[in-house]
């Protein structure tokens, strides 16, 4: 789940910059407050892609995916790449469980599989001799 939901958190994180970018050409918005707001925004997707498997993780993902999409009351396009991004975080979140439960799944049928190998099994099957590449 992690690398899914960091890929679409670094989406974000460029389409905020470039949506901050067409702000500035707003000339009712100050520099300073676009930059401040796209900034911390951008810190969030970053900041995010650590803790996105932590509790509240997720949570705080769709948030942020909130504020995207109310940023289209400021750019309206963005109404559209915040419901773009809204559905990858979906995607991302929901078959990334799915891969994790799969892997969990395939490493407990591993493990059972693989029969465990007391300790003086395992010294005895080693040669006794030292003639391997390492040792020479």
């Amino acid at each position: 789940m992690r690398t899914l939901c960091a890929s679409t958190l670094i989406g974000e994180f460029f389409v905020i910059g470039f949506a901050g970018l067409v702000a500035m050409k707003d000339p009712d918005l100050a520099t300073s407050t676009v930059w401040t707001v796209s900034g911390i925004a951008m810190f969030l997707c970053l900041a995010l892609c650590g803790v996105v498997t932590r509790p509240g993780g997720v949570v705080l993902g769709w948030a942020l995916q909130i504020a995207l999409i109310a940023s289209g009351f400021v750019i309206p396009t963005m109404f559209f790449m915040g419901a773009i991004f809204a559905a990858l975080w979906w995607a991302s979140v929901h078959y990334g469980r799915k891969i994790d439960e799969a892997k969990a799944r395939f490493a407990a049928q591993a493990d059972q599989a693989t029969p465990a190998v007391p300790a003086e099994q395992a010294a005895q099957a080693a040669p006794a001799d030292s003639t391997t590449p390492d040792a020479v």
